[in-house]
């Protein structure tokens, strides 16, 4: 599996206008899962964690108009754009 985890600034007073958009979205082709918590931090931060099949999945994804333009309305939450950390996940396990 591969995928990305990332951090995020929101917004103040933007926090559920930026939930209500990713929870608008299908799943792409070749995901697996993703989470997004709030960081205890209470200051806006949150992680997000997207896991894909493989690579290429994660790539095409990346690639698609549809996550451009996703990512487009996503900024106007953020103070800054995400820190990004791509990468293979070596083990893990959903119970």
């Amino acid at each position: 599996m591969y995928g990305t985890i990332f951090n995020m600034q929101v917004k103040t007073g933007h926090e559920q206008a930026l939930l209500d958009l990713l929870e608008d979205q299908d799943p792409p082709d070749g995901m697996v899962a993703w989470f997004l918590m709030k960081a205890n931090s209470n200051d806006g931060q949150m992680i997000g964690v997207a896991v894909f099949e493989n690579k290429e999945a994660h790539i095409a994804n990346a690639n698609r108009p549809e996550q451009h333009e996703s990512f487009v309305r996503m900024m106007e939450h953020l103070v800054s754009e995400p820190q990004w950390n791509d990468g293979e996940y070596l083990i893990g396990e959903i119970v």
